[in-house]
């Protein structure tokens, strides 16, 4: 009940303060390129439940579409505001609408596609899905350079299921089993510094 409160007032406040920022990215990206705002996918979250995940455009319209649900180094799909921001991670942003419908939390094991969830043994999941998910967790925060890593595998899809996904939910499994409201802000300082490294 307490994480839930913080969440929700961790949300309203990020979305007071930052709207003028949000409104700015979304007329960056409609000038950048054609296509909506907004970029729609479906996640699965709290109990397995599915959500649809909102995040800034980043790459071309119907790119997902037309090619793989990953992003390999200098994907050709992500467009010039895209790219920049990727970089600062302010795709993620609109995440805080998710936080206040309740299907996310500010902290926790980012959630995945179905399809990589189909992949996880029965007992990751009951852990990794028994909470929300989050927009940012210490898996992230490892693998921060997903993107240039997976550029240097020989099959990144392989890459990223095999390896990457693995060690990723070791951290969620951590997390899950530690979690408390000082290791949350601790992980929200991680972050936040970590965006302001660029």
């Amino acid at each position: 009940m307490a994480k839930r409160a913080f969440d929700i007032g961790m949300a309203l406040m990020a979305l007071l303060v930052l709207s003028p920022i949000l409104a700015a990215i979304a007329i960056w990206i409609k000038l950048d390129s054609p296509g909506p705002a907004l970029f729609r996918q479906e996640r699965v979250g709290l109990g397995g439940r599915c959500f649809q995940i909102l995040k800034f455009r980043t790459m071309r319209q119907c790119s997902e579409t037309n090619g793989s649900l990953i992003t390999v180094g200098e994907d050709a799909r992500i467009t010039r505001a895209g790219s920049v921001l990727r970089r600062y991670k302010l795709d993620e942003l609109p995440q805080f609408f998710n936080v206040l419908r309740g299907e996310m939390s500010v902290v926790g094991p980012r959630p995945e596609v179905p399809r990589y969830v189909a992949l996880y043994s029965s007992d990751v999941k009951s852990i990794v899905l028994s909470v929300r998910p989050g927009i940012t967790d210490p898996g992230s925060l490892a693998f921060r350079e997903e993107s240039s890593l997976l550029a240097k595998a020989p099959d990144p899809e392989s890459h990223y299921v095999n390896v990457v996904v693995p060690i990723k939910l070791e951290h969620s499994i951590q997390y899950v089993r530690t979690r408390n409201f000082w290791s949350d802000i601790q992980i929200i300082g991680r972050t936040l510094a970590a965006i302001f490294r660029g």
